[in-house]
């Protein structure tokens, strides 16, 4: 019998995808707390540029082969590679160290427990995926639950558009996500790290014009100590370790169905907030973290 091939994989063979998206969920909620004590320690920008920075020397030492056994499969890819970079790294991890100046980690935790829904909805435009009634259901439960986040749990907001702009932020950063993840689909056929590599380097790339105006508009920040430290620890963990497991998972079990797991975000990240940060946790985040997960289940369930 041939033996199936290792990115075929399932998770109910092979453990191990479990445990990549888990720990994947794990950093990213503990970036939320990091986006927190980064503010007056470094400005985002300055964050965003740095974090990549530090991935690119580290993959300039760890990756330099598969890069190079990679260059002919990514070469012609280029275009499209600079744009999941732009679309994942760079916006998300701009907008998201923004938001964080504007709105508690409780929030961006919870928001970002949405990418799946959007994974769904892009997935649906860019391929044709079919959505069921249970998956539109779902994704109508889930955006209601990050709608009465955003707005505490009074909708007489939505009347004045009197929203929180830092969630508004975050909101767009999920979107930008969300459609990095459904390009995944179509990834070249390399490592993980060759693949990586290019996407760092377009992250750091496109991250220089961002610091260019925040430097330009005053708002430029260089990192304290503790700023510095913050930084190196986002780059090796929710920037590089996070990715590749990320990666990982997905290339095992397909983009959607990785996407559900980015649910354990909100959980992480909220506790992590509240007992970490001490930030209060509102009945409005109670509310809306259980619309959220419920109903991304009931989406991917069905």
């Amino acid at each position: 019998m041939t033996p199936k091939p290792k990115s075929l994989v399932t998770p109910r063979t092979d453990p191990r995808a479990y445990l990549y998206l888990v720990l994947t969920t794990l950093m990213w909620g503990a970036n939320t707390v990091a986006g927190q004590i980064a503010i007056g320690q470094v400005s985002p920008m300055a964050l965003t540029a740095l974090r990549w920075l530090f991935v690119c020397v580290i993959l300039a030492v760890v990756a330099r082969k598969d890069l190079v056994a990679d260059w002919p499969a990514l070469k012609p890819k280029l275009p499209s590679l600079l744009l999941m970079g732009v679309l994942g790294f760079t916006g998300f991890n701009a907008l998201f160290y923004l938001a964080a100046h504007f709105t508690s980690a409780v929030n961006v935790a919870i928001i970002q427990g949405a990418i799946p829904v959007f994974v769904f909805l892009g997935a649906y435009v860019a391929f044709g995926t079919r959505i069921g009634f249970g998956q539109m259901g779902g994704i109508a439960l889930a955006m209601a639950g990050v709608l009465f986040v955003t707005v505490k749990g009074d909708f007489s907001i939505i009347q004045t558009l009197g929203f929180n702009f830092g969630d508004l932020l975050m909101l767009i950063a999920v979107i930008l996500y969300g459609g990095y993840t459904v390009a995944l689909r179509n990834r070249p056929k390399t490592t993980d790290l060759g693949f990586f590599t290019i996407m760092a380097m377009a992250a750091f790339a496109t991250s220089l014009p961002l610091v260019a105006i925040e430097a330009a508009t005053g708002r430029f920040q260089p990192p304290t100590i503790t700023g510095w430290i913050v930084t190196l620890w986002i780059a090796v963990f929710p920037s590089l370790l996070s990715q590749l497991f990320f990666l990982r998972g997905v290339a095992m079990i397909g983009p959607g169905r990785a996407g559900i797991f980015v649910n354990l975000v909100p959980i992480f990240g909220a506790a992590m907030a509240v007992g970490i940060l001490g930030e209060p946790f509102g009945w409005y985040d109670s509310v809306g973290l259980v619309l959220v997960i419920g109903g991304i289940a009931l989406a991917q369930r069905r």
